[in-house]
């Protein structure tokens, strides 16, 4: 760190690592069960309704992902083998990758079970190269969990997610502060995080294919044009993320969901909703913090997403009002009657610290 009389003190060049496991889920049935190693595997359960949780890297060679429908799965892979997901033994494996994190930094960002950002700047061990600290962590979760890591190194957060994905799998990229804009000028927009199918389909709309060409807009232009998303689409073509790495993050935001074996009507849901309501309070009693706002969330049987919130002045005290709500929140749909669903969910989100009792309300008379 520089100093100069009379100035603040420069603030020093971050290291981020995005540490990311390699087909986790997969990884781990392959793990522990060697006849799966080789195999093209889907975890997912069977069915008409069911979604793929994860695939193996040989299950990708034939289209698979994360997310889409288990029978299109099958289609594209007949010989994949189909495992349940069991996810009390990834939580566990999860739990031993966060220990080697934090053996490095208290500053780890979980992301999901696979998946964090470490702020290296000032590491445990004292000072090292970010990408020494990177190597060691995968060599020691390969050690502990008999499983591979991929990682990126940057100076944000923003950068480190895109290249913990450019040497997968079992590998890392760094992308160090001289080389940011050569390498982000060519960059497809599709690999900035947030840019999915549709926002790529209106920035090609308006001749942007790369990140350089979001370059040549301004940042009025931007956000007329793309709404609150364009502020962030012009700060990371110029690779500018200045978000912390938050170890610990509040909760925000509580939900349950279920897809059903048959679509719905409507009218019929209302014993799913009473049921994930209570699911949904359930889960806020491990949080001492405020939910708010109450979400429906519904998903047609052609896959269109839709959701009803209401904030009421008073938030939700119990599971009861949390039931009533989300009931009434059917109400406000407004589709054809003869729609059918394949999902429902119910949320409670806007969680906000308890507010201190005032010691004049302690004594304050009626």
């Amino acid at each position: 760190m520089v100093e100069y009389p009379g100035k603040p003190a420069m603030t020093p060049m971050r290291k981020i690592i995005h540490v990311d496991m390699d087909a986790f889920y997969a990884s781990v049935e392959q793990r522990d069960d060697p006849s799966l190693r080789g195999k093209p595997v889907v975890v997912a359960w069977r069915g008409a309704r069911s979604v793929v949780c994860a695939a193996s890297y040989e299950a990708r060679v034939f289209g698979v992902r994360s997310a889409m429908p288990a029978l299109r799965a099958e289609r594209l892979c007949p010989d994949a083998v189909f495992v349940p997901p069991d996810f009390a033994r990834y939580k566990a494996v999860s739990r031993q990758v966060r220990e080697i994190f934090l053996s490095h930094t208290d500053l780890v960002e979980p992301l999901s079970l696979d998946e964090a950002y470490l702020d290296v700047t000032a590491p445990k061990g004292g000072p090292a190269l970010a990408t020494d600290i990177a190597r060691t962590i995968r060599t020691q979760i390969r050690d502990a969990t008999g499983l591979t890591a991929s990682a990126g190194i940057a100076p944000n957060k923003f950068l480190a997610k895109i290249a913990s994905d450019w040497r997968k799998p079992d590998g890392q990229f760094v992308i160090t502060p001289q080389r940011v804009d050569a390498f982000l000028r060519p960059l497809p927009v599709k690999r900035v995080p947030g840019v999915g199918k549709v926002m790529e389909a209106r920035l090609a709309a308006h001749g942007i294919l790369t990140c350089g060409d979001l370059r040549a807009w301004s940042l009025a232009d931007m956000e007329a044009t793309f709404g609150s998303f364009g502020r962030s689409l012009y700060n990371r073509a110029r690779g500018i993320d200045e978000r912390p790495v938050e170890p610990d993050q509040p909760v925000q935001s509580i939900s349950a969901e279920d897809t059903f074996a048959e679509d719905r009507p409507l009218e019929d849901l209302g014993e799913a909703i009473e049921q994930l309501a209570a699911r949904t309070w359930a889960a806020t009693r491990r949080t001492d913090r405020i939910g708010h706002t109450v979400v429906l969330k519904l998903k047609t049987a052609q896959f269109r997403t839709l959701t009803r919130s209401h904030t009421p002045e008073r938030p939700p005290e119990s599971e009861q009002e949390l039931r009533e709500i989300a009931l009434s929140l059917r109400a406000r749909v407004d589709l054809p009657a003869d729609t059918r669903y394949r999902l429902v969910g119910v949320g409670l989100g806007g969680f906000r610290d308890k507010e201190p009792v005032r010691q004049g309300d302690l004594f304050d008379s009626p």
